[in-house]
């Protein structure tokens, strides 16, 4: 199973700028989107299909114009959950699960802490969403969550951690949560097959940021323990410009 996560800053605009063209090239079996900011209405689900994804599942933020995910998939899932019933975490859209037959793939669009405000909310939902995922792998133990965390894990995985320490995102709190939630059984499926620095799934649209390559990795596809073996390649796919992100893939036997 090809697996892309790609947070589109917008669909629709994304749309407008070649993103299914794209994604027919990419030939994912599934892709989780992120931060779609439109209602199923609102999206030219006919062109999806004809795109090659018949299956499509959207979960849109009660806000206009906001936050939301999506899964789109080349197979059908045999159930689509949205959201966890949490009602602080589902106002926004931020959680999408497609189970297969002994494959759960989950979009998931994690807060950003752009003010205090948003910051507590931010931390109150990385608590809740721990939670809930340890819950949920008694019941459906492979998983594998993909999205937009809103958090560089290790300092490898942005451009300047020195000016960007008291930054959200790079929040040694946020940092150490992260840890947490991927050593409770989970694997950063990118680095698992890639060491190397300067590899990044978001850049600032200010200041030439990403022409100079100076990003931060906060996109992942984070795989269950279990799935090890199976997984074959992970990647990032920078060359994809529809968005301030890239998409990131995993590919699982």
């Amino acid at each position: 199973m090809r697996i892309i996560s790609y947070n589109v800053n917008g669909i629709r605009a994304a749309i407008a700028k070649g993103f299914l063209n794209w994604l027919q090239q990419a030939n994912p079996d599934v892709i989780c989107l992120q931060e779609i900011k439109a209602t199923e209405d609102q999206i030219p689900t006919e062109e999806i299909t004809a795109a090659g994804y018949p299956y499509q599942y959207y979960f849109s933020a009660q806000k206009k114009g906001y936050s939301g995910v999506a899964i789109l998939s080349k197979i059908k899932p045999n159930r689509v959950v949205h959201g966890t019933e949490v009602t602080h975490m589902d106002f926004e859209g931020r959680n999408l699960r497609a189970d297969f037959d002994d494959i759960s793939v989950m979009s998931l669009y994690l807060p950003s802490g752009t003010n205090l405000d948003r910051l507590d909310h931010k931390f109150k939902y990385m608590d809740d969403f721990q939670n809930y995922i340890d819950a949920l792998k008694k019941q459906i133990p492979n998983l594998v969550i993909c999205g937009d965390y809103n958090i560089c894990h290790e300092e490898i995985d942005i451009h300047d951690p020195i000016r960007n320490k008291t930054v959200s995102g790079f929040l040694p709190e946020e940092r150490a949560w992260l840890d947490k939630f991927m050593k409770s059984g989970f694997i950063d499926s990118f680095r698992h097959f890639n060491k190397e620095p300067h590899n990044y799934s978001w850049w600032s649209y200010r200041a030439g940021a990403r022409g100079n390559n100076k990003g931060w990795r906060i996109d992942y596809n984070l795989v269950s323990e279990n799935l090890k073996d199976r997984m074959s390649r992970a990647v990032i796919l920078p060359e994809a410009k529809h968005s301030d992100h890239c998409p990131v893939l995993v590919e699982i036997d």
